[in-house]
């Protein structure tokens, strides 16, 4: 027994043991974060991305790379097109972390060739390998679109090392020399694509947002490489490249931190610049101040009437203008509404008087018959009452369910897209085209089915038709008008329903 408890006390000090190790082994890299710095010398994001020459600060582009204000597309949707930026400089840190927003968006099913992510000893300005130089010092995250092996695993991330001397694979997709690889879909996103590649005490680690939310840090896992020695100095760069399919690539924003461990001296970001560069950059700065200031006055003095108006104001975003298009398609939806509940209103009216006018018609022809024609008469004019009541009943039922569109649609929170506004006009359109085809045919088909005996037996109004083609035609109205509502309904529910799935 005592043997018994003395095993059962060395276990659970074992097991203490092993728990503690463990405890400290998670620790460890919790306590271990660096710290981390951005540096603008090496990162590029818009808005006023580009100066006054079409350059970029700090970065140098080639080839068919093209930037603007907001992004730099780096190639075309054209076919064998290649084009890269890279930092002017190298980097003065060991360790780093970069974080590059960009789009790869194509018309096609499959795209080519794909985008990649450098760090190098030497600028790869233009190559065949992504649009930039092949037998590099350093790595690169390869975002592969098009499947040169035939394995479907494309598109994928892959990252590929190089010491110089190794010439890239691209009959494989670069499988025989991947050090690390994810499979990951990053083209035709609805949000940018995210990557954030960290490269900390000889670990190269990718995580990816795959651009299905608008979360910036919904980041997952991707690839990671351990023991893995970079040069100390390189440059960053980003490149693309287009053959037989072609997608367009763009950057919209590059940004680089410096990584320090943990118990070494932070530098001073002041320490990095030189005092020449300093007096130029402060030179340049107020150059431009005053140059704008030039501008302002300018302005102000052409546009007296909107002075003291923010000069934001005077321009409308892509927003304000998205916005203002689906306020202006449900105002036209509501127009429409209105207008074809007023012409229900209309046709309603007109069927009260025709109903009465009738009536009195075929009593005073009654009236003048003795027995039993004044019998048959009276039974006439009871089915020709039915008949209109029902036609006013289903006249009614179709303006109340108009009315009902119209309150909905007058009350809308969530307003739809510019699509689902067209589509909606061109149903009112169609409703009215198909009103005037089924008075037309209807009329054509009593014409020419009644005998020319029984023709001239209708009661003779100037104002309206025979008065079996406007039963039918009412009849028929009433039939359309009340499918092509539900019609309506039934899409709009449909929609709702997507935009809540989606």
């Amino acid at each position: 027994m005592a043997a018994r408890s003395q095993r059962a006390g060395v276990a659970a000090a074992l097991l203490a043991g092993a728990l503690l190790a463990l405890g400290q082994a998670a620790e460890g890299p919790a306590a271990a974060v660096p710290h981390r710095r951005f540096e603008y010398k090496y990162s590029f994001k818009g808005p006023h991305l580009v100066q006054a020459d079409g350059t970029v600060p700090f970065w140098v582009h080639t080839g068919n790379a093209i930037p603007s204000a907001d992004q730099i597309r780096i190639t075309t949707s054209l076919k064998s097109q290649r084009g890269s930026v890279w930092t002017k400089t190298k980097s003065i840190f060991e360790y780093w972390e970069v974080e590059v927003t960009f789009r790869v968006t194509g018309r096609g099913r499959i795209g080519a060739d794909g985008l990649a992510i450098w760090y190098t000893e030497e600028q790869g300005l233009e190559g065949p390998v992504f649009g930039a130089a092949d037998q590099w010092n350093g790595v690169g995250i390869f975002f592969d679109s098009f499947d040169n092996d035939g394995k479907k695993n494309n598109p994928g991330v892959i990252v590929v090392g190089n010491n110089g001397k190794l010439l890239y694979d691209h009959q494989n997709d670069g499988s025989t020399q991947a050090l690390a690889s994810c499979q990951r879909d990053f083209r035709n996103k609805p949000y940018p694509v995210r990557v954030k590649i960290t490269y900390y005490q000889k670990t190269l680690t990718v995580l990816i947002n795959n651009g299905f939310t608008p979360d910036k840090e919904d980041y997952e896992f991707c690839a990671k490489v351990e023991e893995m020695v970079l040069p100390s100095q390189g440059y960053f760069g980003i490149s693309a490249a287009t053959g037989g399919l072609a997608d367009d690539h763009d950057v919209l924003s590059f940004l680089t931190f410096q990584l320090t461990e943990p118990g070494k001296e932070v530098p001073i970001p002041d320490a990095e610049i030189p005092q020449k560069d300093k007096e130029k950059y402060q030179e340049e700065f107020e150059h431009f101040q005053q140059e704008l200031d030039k501008k302002k006055e300018e302005f102000q003095k052409e546009h007296p009437d909107v002075q003291g108006q923010p000069a934001d104001d005077l321009f409308e975003t892509v927003s304000d203008r998205e916005l203002r298009q689906i306020f202006e398609g449900q105002n036209r939806i509501h127009l429409e509404i209105k207008q074809l509940n007023r012409q229900l209103d209309m046709i309603l009216d007109e069927q009260r008087r025709y109903v009465s006018l009738v009536t009195d018609e075929i009593a005073k022809r009654g009236a003048g018959l003795p027995g039993q024609q004044g019998q048959v008469s009276q039974q006439e004019i009871e089915t020709v009452v039915k008949t209109q009541e029902e036609v006013v009943r289903q006249v009614n039922e179709i303006r109340n369910s108009v009315a009902d569109t119209l309150r909905l649609i007058s009350g809308a929170q969530h307003p739809g897209s510019a699509a689902g506004v067209y589509e909606t006009t061109q149903h009112f359109n169609d409703i009215k085209e198909h009103l005037h085809v089924v008075k037309r045919d209807i009329e054509h088909l009593v014409q020419r089915n009644m005998p020319s005996s029984e023709k001239s037996k209708c009661p003779e109004l100037p104002p309206f038709p025979s008065c079996l083609s406007t039963m039918h035609f009412f009849i028929f109205v009433a039939v359309q008008t009340v499918l092509f509502i539900s019609y309506i309904m039934y899409r709009s529910q449909q929609e709702a329903a997507a935009k809540k799935f989606f």
